[in-house]
């Protein structure tokens, strides 16, 4: 175990040094990771950026677009060959086709790589030539980031944890009644292991519907080619004074140090130890329109993800970085398109309240932060209807549901952030002062002319932050 350990900290060491080489005399290489939770738009997000980054007309914030510097990106072969490749051409299609529609959702880890040639600025410019810059842009679920928190986790003390979670949800009785009944289990068979598994992951589902969002193990909801493997089979148990050895326990305690072994450690490993710039995706309007109770868990659930950004507080994530962190986090609250313009600002400041203990958390490791409200693809134009002798800020598009064309008043938004946060810490179960409403839009026909990307709101300024230092 030791040399092991010591092998791949050396590993390590070596991979750092040949990137640094390589970014800095031959083509630099900015790696960006894309996550969130679950309907956060992570497919939608990499796709328009990509569509945007290739025909440049609506990147007026992109200050190396500009200033006339990109002459060109294309698409090339990514570098991780086992990894899947992001369907790009698939997804932008979806989007722009005379029927437009929502793509599918990823649900495993992704690649993709958008090489752009750039034209130095000042002096430089004048003396060389354009240089390449390569983007590789990895997807990947906000649920398996969520994770890492077991990593400094006994089984005991992280089942204490989702037990007490559970304790408050309906959804949970069938799932808590099945664990209270095997506690203290000396025999057991393998398809008693199964039911448990399979009922705590339907109640996983049901409370990710629900909008709750601390819901560990992310991979449950995501098995991809482990679904039915033992290290895919275990749940949380009561704890017990003197398990068996061969007893319930202590097989649901094997298999829970298996996942972290065999399924987040090599995540952690081989993705996310590489990334440089990260994309925090966050349906902040999803859980205002939920409740004050699904605003409090996505409160927590950013704070814990902010977990693998401060290697400095996990043991394991200081052995696996070797000291290298995320230069840059952007945390964007998706879906702007559902509120008219004047209320963004009010978006962002919430989402900097929702985000305050993450995004302190995250300067204090090294990173540089930002909190915006954007929307990838606008699926949504802007209106204004009299009603009760005052004008009303609407937004008007095709509903998912039966393609009908709709007008939305979602309400407005406090000035205050506290007016939502405040209920949410406090436990309310519903909001006090206001009824916060949000429709689900289908996208709409797009007509590009050339040169132009699907339309959005932010995108530019969201890839400015991201890349703008390296261009």
């Amino acid at each position: 175990m030791v040399i092991g350990a010591l092998a791949e900290g050396v590993t390590r060491r070596v991979e750092a040094v040949g990137d640094q080489i390589s970014s800095t005399f031959f083509e630099p290489v900015v790696r960006i990771g894309v996550t969130g939770l679950a309907r956060s738009g992570k497919t939608v997000f990499i796709t328009s950026l990509v569509a945007n980054l290739m025909d440049r007309a609506r990147m007026t914030q992109l200050v190396a677009n500009a200033d006339g510097r990109i002459v060109t990106a294309y698409l090339q072969p990514q570098p991780d060959d086992t990894l899947p490749r992001f369907d790009y051409e698939t997804h932008l299609a979806a989007l722009t086709a005379a029927e437009p529609h929502w793509p599918e959702s990823t649900r495993t880890v992704s690649e993709l790589r958008l090489s752009l040639k750039v034209r130095p600025s000042g002096l430089l410019g004048g003396l060389s030539g354009p240089r390449t810059v390569h983007l590789d842009i990895v997807d990947y679920p906000g649920e398996w980031l969520l994770d890492l928190g077991m990593m400094d986790k006994s089984y005991a003390e992280w089942s204490a944890d989702v037990l007490g979670w559970a304790a408050g949800r309906p959804m949970a009785q069938e799932v808590l009644a099945a664990i209270d009944a095997a506690r203290d289990r000396a025999k057991w068979e393998e398809t008693d292991a199964r039911d448990l598994a399979r009922l705590y992951t339907a109640y996983l589902r049901t409370a990710r519907e629900a909008g709750h969002s601390n819901i560990t193990p992310g991979r449950f909801l995501l098995p991809g080619e482990m679904e039915g493997s033992p290290v895919l089979t275990f749940a949380p148990l009561r704890p017990e004074d003197s398990p068996p050895r061969r007893g319930l326990w202590r097989e649901m305690e094997r298999r829970f140090e298996a996942y972290k072994d065999k399924v987040v450690k090599p995540f952690f490993r081989d993705h996310f130890s590489r990334i440089d710039r990260q994309v925090v995706l966050v349906d902040a309007l999803g859980a205002i329109h939920k409740g004050p109770a699904a605003v409090e868990e996505m409160r927590r659930a950013m704070a814990d993800i902010l977990g693998a950004f401060r290697p400095g507080r996990n043991a394991f994530l200081s052995r696996l970085l070797m000291g290298k962190r995320v230069e840059k986090i952007l945390f964007a609250a998706t879906k702007a398109d559902h509120l008219h313009h004047s209320q963004h600002p009010r978006l962002s400041a919430i989402m900097q309240a929702l985000l305050r203990d993450a995004l302190d958390r995250a300067k204090f490791a090294g990173a540089e932060t930002q909190a915006m409200a954007i929307a990838a693809l606008r699926a949504t134009v802007e209106a204004r209807m009299p009603h009760g002798g005052r004008e009303l800020d609407l937004v008007r598009g095709r509903l998912l549901e039966d393609g009908r064309m709709a007008a939305l008043y979602p309400g407005e938004l406090p000035e205050d952030p506290g007016r939502l946060l405040n209920p949410a810490a406090a436990g309310e179960e519903k909001w006090l002062d206001g009824d916060y409403r949000i429709m689900a839009f289908a996208p709409a026909q797009l007509r590009l002319k050339p040169g132009e990307g699907p339309p959005h709101i932010r995108l530019d300024k969201a890839a400015q932050f991201l890349i703008g230092d390296r261009l």
